[in-house]
């Protein structure tokens, strides 16, 4: 198999859509040996926050010496992102052999039982990381928690860094709902860390940890003193949940205090606050702000850190995310805006976007963009410029800038009900070319 031919065969998983539960992905882990056995894992899960948090707990492991791996999700332009050791992402090579192995495996467990994407995917990390020999696994949750594919390990420690609503259509309407999901990831006698702060989330995590008579640890300070390469005050509760993870796992795994400074000093996290400096002096912000809670967190970040500049806005969002609470939060802190679509089948549509601008934010000039390409363009002269709304409008906006050196694989962040008819099967045979018209036709 090439690797052309394993993306493409990971590009047919999409049309199993997503499925929530467990059972298919153990039973293609067993089939591969079980590879989770042999790792040790900090497992976490959130709302927002946990990329980030993962990003820290990888740079400081790494900076204690171990061989650190990573696993997270959604990747911003290559697949690879989603599978790194040592923050060296996966190569081609081990993809096209890991993927043709996951193939026969996959095919071992019968028609009705095909795993989705994402389990696919969850296993060829296990695989990979055994086979690297990983000292420890940073192991984030897909969706939720409690039935994600990523939830088959047994960890060193959990760490849940919110809750707050999204996915509500997976994850229930509520947040003690939600709550319950993530808190689906604490293991009986496993520590548990949590920088949940609304009072309800942590009711649902600390009557979950007595009842698993997991250790709970609640992190309620952000971290003060230590210098960081993550921007934002945000950052700093993740961090101190981070470091906090750090001490209680200090008995089975020793960490310095200059390796855990150092790890904090050297974090990179792409697309999250990053700051980019252009020819000319332009400076351009990336922030997946892709719920309404991410959005609140870049506005204040925005007014902490760039008070006295009021940005054009460049706004990309999903259909399926709470578009207008996030217009209705960014939208006012603008003196232009450019909307543009997603290219994404669950894109929402500019001009709804534009009168949810133009509702929050009278004053600003409003423009629909085609794209992301015509945005960027029309903001060229612009000094201050934010492009947000969406992890996968910010990796369009990476690769129009030039921050992405390879072919972009942002479709495979595709998901969606599975698909159950003879169509689905029939397509797994189609070439790459017309498997991807059919999806985002």
């Amino acid at each position: 198999m090439t690797y052309t031919q394993a993306i493409e065969y990971l590009y047919g998983l999409r049309l199993f859509g997503m499925k929530l539960g467990l059972d298919q992905t153990l039973r293609l882990a067993e089939a591969m040996g079980g590879p989770q056995r042999r790792l040790r894992f900090i497992h976490v899960a959130g709302t927002n926050g946990k990329g980030s948090t993962c990003a820290m707990l990888e740079s400081i492991y790494r900076q204690a010496g171990l061989r650190v791996g990573l696993f997270t999700s959604p990747h911003l332009v290559s697949f690879a992102e989603r599978i790194q050791v040592d923050r060296r992402l996966i190569s081609r090579e081990n993809v096209a052999r890991l993927t043709e192995e996951l193939r026969a495996a996959a095919a071992t467990l019968g028609a009705e039982a095909h795993p989705t994407f994402f389990e696919v995917v969850t296993v060829m990390a296990l695989k990979y990381f055994a086979a690297e020999k990983c000292d420890l696994v940073v192991w984030e949750t897909g969706l939720g928690g409690r039935l994600d594919a990523t939830n088959i390990v047994t960890p060193l420690a959990g760490l849940i860094t919110n809750v707050q609503l999204d996915h509500q259509k997976w994850l229930g309407h509520t947040v003690p709902e939600i709550a319950r999901e993530k808190a689906g990831i604490i293991k009986p006698a496993v520590p548990v860390l949590t920088a949940a702060a609304d009072p309800e989330a942590l009711a649902v995590i600390t009557e979950t940890a007595r009842q698993r008579q997991a250790p709970l640890t609640v992190v309620t300070e952000p971290a003060q003193g230590w210098e960081m390469a993550l921007a934002g005050e945000h950052q700093k509760i993740n961090a101190a949940l981070a470091l906090a993870a750090v001490r209680v796992l200090q008995p089975q795994i020793p960490v310095s205090d200059a390796a855990q400074r150092a790890g904090l000093q050297t974090t990179r996290w792409d697309g999250r606050l990053q700051i980019i400096a252009r020819p000319g002096g332009q400076t351009i912000v990336l922030d997946g702000a892709h719920n309404p809670a991410g959005a609140q967190t870049l506005a204040a970040a925005l007014q902490t850190c760039f008070h006295s500049r009021p940005p054009a806005l460049i706004l990309g969002t999903l259909a399926d995310k709470d578009y207008a609470a996030i217009c209705r939060t960014l939208a006012p802190l603008a003196a232009k805006i450019f909307v543009s679509p997603v290219a994404s089948d669950r894109a929402a549509a500019p001009p709804l976007l534009a009168d949810f601008c133009r509702a929050a934010n009278a004053a600003a000039q409003v423009v629909v963009c085609r794209d992301i390409a015509q945005a960027l363009a029309l903001a060229a002269r612009e000094p201050f410029v934010v492009v947000t709304g969406s992890i996968h409008f910010v990796g369009e906006a990476m690769e129009e800038l030039g921050l992405a050196s390879c072919e972009s694989e942002r479709g495979l962040n595709e998901y969606g009900a599975a698909r159950t008819d003879k169509i689905a099967s029939s397509k797994m045979n189609q070439s790459l070319g017309t498997i991807i018209h059919d999806l985002t036709d």
